[in-house]
């Protein structure tokens, strides 16, 4: 019998230039190296049921990924959790596996929000006081895809984080991850006026309607 796997990992620095789809088949090769039953879809073209719940952009980090898998029996968590450590690359570490309903909703249909820590390697002077604009603006007019947008209400939350060891200002965001309505750091970045090569983003966590 089928049984579907939801995984949380952290994607670091040695993975930091890897792409959505990338991630993916990097996904589905560590589950074959672990000798992991993967399930596939049915049909003239089968693809691995492996479902990522969002994407990270290229240069991002994160620890609160999460990853649906489905095998085509089920296996003790610990012997999975096992199998994978030892088969991920340098850039994956397993976090958390649970076993969950085949009938639970996709990823994509339950997530909100995605929370980010945002650290400055250039200062970037008057930060606080650009952030209070960024929050009492009543429109963010940005575009993307050659479309005009509003920033603004993709912003759920935002404010200072202290600096870190190195002294480096740090912000922390929370933007809405839903479809057709996804808020993104670089585009914040971009009316800060920072430098975007000289920022770390890093996604602390992924919220859901109902906590997977």
């Amino acid at each position: 019998m089928d049984s579907r796997l939801r995984i949380t990992f952290a994607k670091t620095n040695a993975m930091r230039f890897t792409s959505h789809l990338d991630l993916h088949r990097t996904w589905e090769r560590t589950i074959r190296r672990a000798n992991l039953p993967l399930a596939y879809s049915q049909g003239y073209n089968p693809h691995p049921k492996i479902n990522l719940a969002s994407a990270l952009p290229l240069g991002f980090t994160g620890t609160g990924e999460i990853i649906d898998v489905w095998l085509e029996q089920a296996l003790p968590n610990q012997e999975i959790e096992n199998a994978l450590a030892k088969a991920a690359p340098p850039g994956i570490r397993i976090v958390a596996i649970q076993q969950i309903d085949l009938h639970e909703p996709t990823l994509q249909t339950v997530l909100e929000s995605s929370e980010y820590t945002i650290t400055f390697l250039e200062r970037l002077p008057n930060l606080e006081t650009r952030l209070q604009e960024i929050l009492t603006a009543e429109k963010l007019p940005r575009e993307r895809r050659g479309k005009t947008y509003d920033l603004r209400p993709l912003i759920v939350e935002m404010h200072m984080l202290p600096e870190n060891e190195h002294g480096f200002q740090q912000l922390y965001v929370r933007m809405t991850a839903q479809e057709g309505a996804t808020g993104r750091p670089d585009e914040l970045l971009a009316v800060l006026g920072a430098n975007q090569k000289a920022t770390r983003v890093h996604r602390s966590g992924l919220i859901f309607k109902e906590n997977p």
